[in-house]
Order: C-alpha cells, then structure tokens, then sequence
C-alpha cells in the first residue's frame, strides 16, 4: 500500500499540468499587496511554485509529506505537511497570523475540504476586507478529434471509482459553496476561464491518468483501468498524426472573491 502511494506521488508530480500564466497574473491583479498567500492543498508544488514568483513569501501546505517530498525548493516558500483537521490554534500558530494573508489559493482540491470548517479558518487568516481567496479546477483534457473519442468513454468508464466530489470538478466549480464578494472590477466570482497546455507525449498522457486518485482507487480493488486493450487503443489513435508530441489542453476554471466587510 505504502509503494501504491508513493507511485502515485511520483505520477501526480510528473504527470499533472501546471497552471498558465496568465492565471496568476489575473489572480495577482486582484491584491493589494503581494507579500504573502497561502496555497492549500498544494500536493507537489505546481501552483506553490508560480506564486512564489509573484508574492514576497508563499506557505504551501498538504497532508501529504509523500507529496511535498516532490515539490520544487524555493527560497521563499515554506512547505508543512499538516493533519487532514487542524485547529484554529494551530493554524494561526504554524501557519499564519489572524488578517495576516493577502491570498488563500487551492489548485485542484476545493472540492475534498470541509468547507464550513475551511472557510472559517480562510476568514480568520486572510486580511479584511482586502484579503482574497482563490481556487480552481481543471476538467477532461483535450487533444485531439481521434484522441478525445477514445478518451470520453474511458473517462466515463472509471466514473465508479471516483469520489462523489469529482462532480463538483465536471461541473466547473459551479455549483460549490463559495460565500465571498466578488473582487474589485468584476460583477460575480466566477468561473472565470483559462487553458493550461502542456506538450505530452502518449506515455506523460498515461502517467497523468495513473495519478487519478480514481486509477488508485481502482488499483487497490484489483480493476486495472489501464488494459492492454485500453493502452492499444490509445497508441493507435495517438499515432494516427504521426507525432508523438502534442499539445495537451486542460480547461481551466476559478472561483476568486475577496473577503469584504
């Protein structure tokens, strides 16, 4: 079990996308200050690593040390493996003072927290009524007409393994709690749109589903998603275009508002 997890780590740090730039920018635009965010949930470090290109000090934090352990080392972001419950004590003791945060973010894992009990926390720690909180997901990948038709029923085919929250992922944050005021010159919170690319050959396309936590789930009952009649079918319609590499297009979707009064 303890290898299973590991791979995992490895998969889920080699395979998944980052986030554009134009993502952080946009977020970036929307505090006051850049002087220190909080990623939550940070896994291996993707989004951790773009903030800390904009903002003065990043404290990235995940259950995971297994995760953590594949996160790129910066200077002036502090990575801490946190319990899957941490109190408001030690919140404000380990990871940031009350109304300290000009940005709360969480890439790819809204949808897992107890958001009663997170958002709490977020309002505890987040600088008032400046302070705001982002958080995005991305949905199916896109590559191309032959690709995507193999992709979609296999995507539904491992539906079973997925955890109820992963319809909160397909319905691109519409539909999760997020009970903040929308950010200076915009009139809702979104989702706002964005596309991450990244260029994959088919076997980087394989290891990013081997990191689904739904290809782990299936693993642990003994279902391979990944069959060799599966993985044929994939090699044959990735190589109908006679490149390996291609771009690979992730849609991306944020939820950002501000704290307020």
């Amino acid at each position: 079990m303890a290898k299973l997890f590991l791979n995992q780590a490895k998969n889920y740090a080699a395979g998944r996308p980052g986030y554009p730039e134009e993502l952080f920018r946009f977020i970036a635009s929307k505090t006051s200050c850049h002087d220190l965010a909080w990623d939550v949930g940070t896994g291996s470090g993707q989004a951790a690593a773009s903030l800390g290109g904009i903002y003065k000090n990043v404290i990235a934090t995940d259950t995971s040390q297994k995760q953590l352990d594949f996160a790129p080392k910066l200077p002036n972001v502090r990575y801490h493996c946190t319990p899957p419950t941490i109190s408001m004590a030690d919140l404000t003791a380990n990871i940031a003072a009350p109304a300290s945060l000009d940005l709360v973010t969480i890439a790819q894992a809204l949808h897992w927290f107890d958001l009663p009990t997170f958002y709490q926390q977020v309002k505890c720690v987040l600088k008032r009524p400046e302070g705001v909180i982002a958080a995005w997901c991305y949905t199916i990948p896109r590559v191309n007409d032959r690709v995507d038709s193999i992709f979609q029923p296999f995507y539904s085919d491992s539906y079973p393994f997925w955890e109820r929250a992963r319809k909160l992922v397909d319905d691109k944050y519409t539909g999760i709690d997020f009970p903040f005021e929308p950010v200076d010159g915009e009139d809702h919170t979104g989702p706002f749109e964005f596309t991450s690319k990244r260029a994959m050959g088919l076997d980087d396309f394989l290891t990013y589903i081997r990191s689904w936590s739904a290809y782990q789930t299936a693993k642990e009952k003994g279902v391979e998603l990944l069959t060799d009649d599966v993985i044929n079918n994939f090699k044959r319609a990735w190589s109908e275009d006679g490149h390996d590499q291609k771009v690979v297009k992730f849609p991306v979707h944020l939820r950002i508002g501000r704290l307020g009064n």
